[in-house]
């Protein structure tokens, strides 16, 4: 049985634990989440918009200490937690802004009819599964599209996040939404299964690594529930020219962001040769020059990974690398002392036998690879499995965008990268997953498009009648 646990990264200290849910617990939280759905989808959108309203209202009130939570529980430095909180609370507040026109029917041509239109309807009880580096956003943005619809939530945090989690609920609470409209379930990925197989249940988003999307598909397929998947990514930074200090700068800065833990990082720079040596010398006195310590230090440029098994995983990728001939330009060990820290790391030199060119490199680690053309660039950048999304840099936008247009990711980018707004679609291709959150596309997957045709009253003969096909 899984145990949910706030270990601290920094002094791994253990600051509370909790059991999983009995499997008792599990199925009155489902049949509650199904009643409550009868309510909730009939209350009128004014309502549930001001639900989201005042939810926004207490994240950005309550943003200090949210923050210092993220802190305690997976190390992001106080600066970057509040500015999660502060992008939840504009998520909260776009949609209950724009409700609704997020909501509107579509009106379509009546084509012989006297009106054909699509409604949104929701669709039920959905289970979100959610990973550890974004302990606020990666739930707000699966919420507030979905409480908006009228859909009842299902919530199973990573299990070293338990304790954010239960605050958004108790902050939805004080928000007033109505009782079982929202649930935290602490519960293990067996028990994800049989959640899933509940009939109860509808749909299902998960965050998280490309394992554990593949196991929730299959079992949604096999009970036919539709999914939004939002995986790995092994992003590209495409430097084609400009201020390449500045261009450098902003890499590293990027980077070292949540330690190097966000799937749209910019994990893979490539660089055309012109260009190459100046921005590696820059890149790697940015990693050299980043405060690696307690998150809760203003002056802390990069807080501890999530924990010892996922820096030590980082490590091993570094090392084969290394072994095989990558050049470690700045860092590639662990830091010493007490926590579980990790050296910035610049790599040069990865080649295709080694783990660093094909896996995800999770943590403060960055490679560069050099190009001779835009062709070798754009090859370079689509050599991934995965899709979620890339960037180009340079002061030729038209250059630019021509060739972010030729990246197979789910969001090019141009001069910027892992830009996140509350309205602005989310999501990948490839191993990468499936599906868009936030924006008007995030009420667009967990939501009956209902067809409503209304056709003039018959007048008995048989030429009044549409083809069928099925």
């Amino acid at each position: 049985m899984t145990q949910y646990r706030t270990e601290n990264p920094t002094t791994g200290e253990v600051v509370r634990t909790w059991d999983s849910l009995s499997s008792d617990a599990v199925t009155e939280a489902v049949a509650a989440a199904h009643e409550a759905y009868g309510s909730w989808r009939r209350t009128n959108v004014a309502a549930r918009a001001a639900v989201l309203r005042e939810a926004a209202r207490l994240f950005d009130a309550k943003a200090d200490a949210l923050a210092t939570l993220a802190a305690t529980e997976m190390g992001k430095p106080l600066e970057q937690g509040l500015s999660e909180i502060q992008l939840s609370a504009q998520i909260f507040q776009y949609y209950a802004d724009h409700a609704e026109e997020l909501l509107a029917d579509d009106v379509l041509p009546a084509q012989g009819a006297l009106s054909s239109r699509v409604e949104k309807e929701p669709i039920g009880v959905l289970l979100g599964v959610m990973p550890w580096n974004f302990p606020f956003y990666q739930l707000v943005r699966f919420i507030a599209p979905n409480l908006l619809l009228g859909n009842t939530l299902l919530l199973k945090p990573a299990s070293i996040c338990a304790a954010s989690a239960l605050t958004v609920e108790e902050l939805l609470l004080e928000a007033g939404l109505p009782a079982n409209v929202y649930r935290t379930v602490l519960i293990d990925s067996g028990t994800v299964q049989d959640v899933i197989a509940d009939a109860r249940v509808q749909g299902i988003s998960l965050t998280g690594s490309e394992g554990a999307g593949a196991s929730v598909a299959e079992a949604a397929g096999k009970h036919l529930k539709k999914t939004v998947l939002e995986l790995g990514g092994s992003d590209p930074f495409v430097v084609l020219g400009g201020d390449v200090d500045a261009i450098a700068s902003y890499a590293a800065q990027a980077r070292l962001a949540n330690a190097g833990q966000a799937c749209n990082s910019p994990k893979r720079m490539i660089v055309l040769t012109e260009h190459y040596d100046a921005f590696v010398e820059k890149l790697t006195a940015g990693f050299a020059a980043a405060v690696v310590g307690d998150p809760t230090d203003p002056a802390t440029h990069v807080g501890p990974m999530s924990s010892a098994d996922a820096r030590d995983d980082l490590i091993e990728i570094v090392e084969d690398a290394v072994a095989k001939g990558a050049t470690v330009r700045v860092g590639g060990h662990a830091a010493t002392g007490n926590g579980v820290f990790m050296q910035p790391t610049v790599l040069t030199d990865v080649t295709r036998d080694m783990r660093a060119w094909s896996e995800e490199l999770f943590g403060p680690v960055a490679v560069v690879y050099r190009a001779g053309d835009v062709d070798e660039a754009v090859q370079i950048a689509n050599d991934t499995d995965f899709g979620l999304s890339g960037s180009v840099w340079s002061d030729d936008l038209e250059l630019a965008a021509a060739t972010a247009r030729r990246l197979n990711v789910g969001m090019a980018l141009v001069n910027e990268h892992g830009t996140s707004l509350a309205g602005l679609p989310f999501g990948g291709v490839g191993r990468s997953g499936f599906g868009r959150e936030l924006g008007p596309y995030g009420v667009d997957e967990f939501v009956n498009k209902r067809l409503v045709r209304v056709a003039a009253a018959s007048t008995g003969t048989s030429n009044d009648a549409p083809v069928t096909v099925a």
